[in-house]
């Protein structure tokens, strides 16, 4: 550890989580079965898409990609937290909490593009199926899959090293359950004003535009879909498709408003709160939402379950 008088350069940090105590056993069972449901699920889904053919096509190609990004998501954080609620012990090492913060911006950038992507891929087979065969290629989804995972990766890479060159001052209490990065800039010493205005700028290009683009995505889903006579097909699409944008705008909607919402000392335990929304919730919703319900699933299931209890495969 390097001090200078009160300034730190290198330290342990605690975690603040909730003031009122008489919460932290509802959200320790809470978190704790969210984490290993969310842990399941994406790992089934993950399973399911590499053994059964039928299940490579561009959806569950990036429904697998959110798995495992909702996998790395939720580990990164949750297991810290349910640490801290079990055991009240909320130390985290300096280099727990860079790795921490990396693998945060990392997942959420990753999620708010492979969001995107799968938008444009319904927004595709929905509003021109006649060119989904054209359009949506094998190569085209990995391409957009590396984009998303490779911009991700220096993007958090170059946050990371902005927060370890600063100096860290006080008593190092990171206000929140996990090392978020403004929670970080509130305890630095240094001039933090360039990091702000970056938060702000890469926000608008990697979290408020992909959100818009998903939006407008499922307007025209929407409007294609009104143009249907079938009653029928219209309630699916609209149950899928709501269920889709409440799924995003959980997820979306809290991230960004609580990053471009000014700062304030009084909201600062609800904003916490709020932050499980999109650190704990959508990733548990994200495999019901978006895969379990779906028949194709539900009859992979059947044949992977069939194959391995009774030696033969569903027809």
């Amino acid at each position: 550890m390097d001090e200078m008088g009160n300034y730190t350069l290198h330290r342990n940090f605690q975690l603040q989580f909730l003031r009122y105590k008489n919460l932290q056993l509802v959200i320790f069972i809470s978190v704790l079965w969210m984490y290993l449901f969310t842990l399941c699920a994406n790992l089934v889904i993950i399973i399911l898409v590499c053994l059964v053919p039928q299940l490579h096509t561009p959806m569950y190609f990036f429904l697998s990609n959110l798995s495992v990004q909702d996998i790395i998501y939720v580990t990164a954080i949750l297991p810290k937290l349910i640490d801290i609620t079990l055991t009240g012990d909320n130390r985290i090492s300096y280099t727990g909490c860079i790795t921490q913060m990396f693998l945060f911006l990392f997942c959420a950038t990753v999620e708010f593009f492979l969001l995107t992507f799968m938008a444009f891929d319904r927004y595709v087979a929905i509003c021109i199926p006649m060119r989904y065969c054209i359009i949506i290629k094998k190569s085209l989804c990995v391409s957009l899959a590396a984009v998303s995972w490779l911009i991700a990766a220096p993007y958090s890479m170059m946050y990371c090293w902005l927060v370890s060159k600063l100096i860290f001052c006080g008593d190092q209490k990171i206000n929140h359950f996990f090392c978020e990065v403004k929670s970080l800039l509130e305890i630095s010493c240094s001039n933090t004003k360039h990091i702000r205005i970056l938060i702000n700028v890469i926000g608008l290009l990697f979290g408020a535009l992909p959100f818009v683009l998903i939006l407008t995505s499922y307007a025209c889903i929407i409007s294609s879909v009104l143009k249907i006579s079938s009653t029928e097909c219209k309630l699916k699409v609209f149950s899928s498709c709501f269920s889709h944008i409440t799924v995003v705008v959980l997820f979306c909607g809290t991230s960004i408003s609580l990053y471009f919402k000014p700062d304030s000392p009084n909201s600062q335990e609800k904003d916490k709160l709020l932050s499980l929304v999109y650190v704990a919730i959508t990733p548990l919703l994200n495999p019901l939402v978006y895969s379990l319900r779906n028949k194709d699933i539900t009859n992979a299931s059947k044949r992977i379950f069939n194959l391995c209890f009774s030696g033969r495969p569903l027809p």
